[in-house]
């Protein structure tokens, strides 16, 4: 039977650490998403964990569900592309490749 390697283990915890702490910062970062009508808008946070929805109080009508529906998802779609941004402006390649051992 083979022992581990040593720093392979260590290499591991490090990743893990470093996969942590970016967990943690994304969850940190808050997005606004808007529906194209402003009637919804929803906060999530890097990890696209919903935090808060706001809805126009005419879209609580049960006539305008459909509306609803669609606002929701538009809102939704607008903040995960506004994380997107967010997030490829703050990656670090050099950052990454370090934790990856190259």
């Amino acid at each position: 039977m083979q022992m581990p390697n040593i720093g392979n283990v260590k290499d591991f915890f490090k990743l893990q650490s470093e996969a942590k702490k970016m967990q943690d910062q994304m969850k940190q970062l808050v997005i606004e998403g808007v529906s194209k009508d402003e009637g919804v808008s929803l906060t999530m946070d890097g990890t696209q964990e919903i935090l808060e929805v706001e809805l126009s109080d005419d879209l609580l009508n049960p006539l305008m569900k459909d509306s609803l529906v669609k606002q929701i998802k538009e809102a939704s779609k607008d903040a995960q592309k506004k994380l997107q941004k967010e997030m490829m402006k703050d990656f670090d390649m050099d950052k990454l490749k370090g934790m990856m051992g190259q």
